[in-house]
């Protein structure tokens, strides 16, 4: 999905989510500046399945090929959550096509992951609506939340991500989380203009981790967003 006009900006969504998970309003106010790109990550929508097991690399190298069948050049990028992962990956191994990288709730990937408890995953995998809404937004943001729910029920009803293409992009985020995927372990080669971004009440990403990605990555900006968790887009 392709909206807007001016330079292509890429926007890489996190576990579970579809094409459909963006704010509208995030996207139109992107779109202002920008021919913002959507896409579904492997095996979610229209986007093909990808050999197992599943990692957040091969996820990059189907993104890469994106960039290229739609003749993007050199692209600016903005990963969210476990897009972040594979925007980093795309980053370290398909650096030519990229112009500047936002690192939204991202994670490091050489094994200093701060991963969230078990409880806060378990709302958010919960598939209700109610529990996921609530690892994604602080308690007193009820605002923030009704907002985005406005703005995402805008879209036509999709179908959910897969239950086993979830459980292979689990497995690729643990292996991101505990330091054995091979582009996750090299940050430092990143060389484009990078923003790390997150919120302060951030439940399923410590914000320590946007502490340490933006420390790895030569010359990253850090930007935190007080009263914000996770959704802080």
């Amino acid at each position: 999905r392709a909206i807007g006009t001016g330079p292509p900006l890429l926007l890489i969504t996190g576990y579970g989510g579809t094409i459909d998970s963006w704010d509208t309003q995030f996207v139109d106010a992107l779109a202002q500046q920008h021919r913002v790109i959507t896409l579904d990550n492997a095996g979610i929508g229209k986007s093909d399945r990808l050999p197992a097991p599943l990692t957040i690399d091969a996820m990059a190298g189907q993104t890469s090929a994106l960039i290229d069948a739609l003749r993007l050049g050199r692209t600016d990028v903005l990963g969210w959550s476990m897009g972040s992962m594979i925007a980093q990956a795309l980053a370290v191994l398909h650096p030519s096509q990229l112009r500047r990288l936002v690192l939204c709730a991202g994670y490091p990937g050489n094994g200093t992951t701060v991963q969230p408890s078990r409880r806060e995953l378990n709302s958010f995998e919960s598939g209700d609506p109610q529990e996921v809404m609530a690892a994604l937004f602080p308690a007193d943001q009820t605002a923030a939340q009704n907002t985005y729910l406005a703005a995402i029920s805008s879209y036509p009803p999709a179908p959910p991500a897969p239950a086993d293409v979830l459980a292979a992009q689990r497995h690729a985020v643990d292996a991101w989380w505990n330091g054995t995927d091979p582009a996750g372990t090299r940050p430092a080669t990143i060389a484009v203009p990078t923003l790390v971004a997150d919120g302060t009440l951030d439940r399923l990403d410590p914000v320590a981790n946007s502490k340490t990605l933006a420390k790895l990555i030569h010359g990253a900006e850090l930007r935190l967003y007080p009263d914000a968790g996770h959704a802080f887009l």
